[in-house]
């Protein structure tokens, strides 16, 4: 579990995050949702310690991560798993090295058993076969998979994403919802995610936070999303007639 406790951040003069606690659970999807310019990619750069808060604290499980010294946060990051917006690949190494280098940089492991852990990730994304490509040779949506057989190949028990369905067609971003969600219910994982994607909302949303203008505006699930009165979320989510349609039939649903 992770839990931001009155977090603030500035830049210079100007308040980018304005007093946010949050509690983010384990086996759950994690959203963070909000406007462009909201604080969303500042926030989750804080609770990896990217950024250190003005003020306010971020604590994993009982540690207080802010806290601590840079030896004793790098023992937590090699806990955490990151899944970014391009992928990040390493165009010059394979699919196999690009999933092996979190192993070769933080593990005393063998060259057979990172083989072995490599082929195990690589199975569960369903990339068997492809540890010999390239990046450039795989579409994005296969890269996607190799960035998350990547952040999950040191059994993470926080993984983050950033805009994962970023540049995806509307199926490949379902498939990599899904999977997303698989392997966080199946390891337990702190799952967070920085998403503009409605339908990741909808799909996966099991605990949502909506920042507006560096505040926490509102808290829930997807199925609480629909029914909303939050006025700043209700705009932000049903800016499509689509999502104005499906809401009109939910709450017509729910009076009947």
């Amino acid at each position: 579990m992770i839990i931001a406790k009155n977090i603030k951040k500035s830049f210079g003069d100007t308040e980018v995050l304005k007093g946010i606690s949050a509690s983010f659970y384990p086996g759950k999807t994690n959203l963070i949702i909000g406007r462009s310019g909201a604080g969303k990619t500042v926030f989750l750069k804080l609770l990896v310690g990217l950024f250190a808060p003005t003020s306010g604290e971020v604590w994993y499980s009982d540690v207080n991560f802010t806290g601590l010294s840079k030896k004793k946060k790098k023992a937590i990051r090699t806990e955490m798993g990151m899944l970014f917006q391009g992928s990040a690949l390493f165009d010059s190494l394979s699919v196999e090295e690009n999933v092996r280098f979190p192993l070769d940089m933080f593990t005393n492991m063998t060259r057979k058993e990172k083989k072995m852990r490599v082929e195990e990730c690589l199975e569960r994304v369903e990339l068997v076969g492809a540890g010999d490509k390239f990046p450039g040779e795989v579409s994005g949506g296969m890269q996607k998979r190799v960035g998350i057989a990547r952040a999950i190949v040191l059994q993470p028990k926080y993984l983050f994403c950033d805009e994962p369905n970023s540049g995806l067609d509307p199926k490949t971003a379902l498939t990599i919802d899904e999977l997303i969600k698989s392997i966080t219910v199946e390891n337990n994982i702190t799952t967070v995610i920085n998403t503009h994607d409605m339908n990741s909302v909808m799909e996966i949303g099991d605990n949502i936070a909506f920042l507006h203008l560096g505040e926490l505006a509102w808290v829930g699930n997807n199925s609480e999303v629909l029914t909303t009165e939050n006025e700043l979320l209700e705009s932000f989510i049903f800016a499509s007639p689509f999502l104005q349609r499906l809401r009109k039939a939910a709450t017509t649903n729910l009076k009947k």
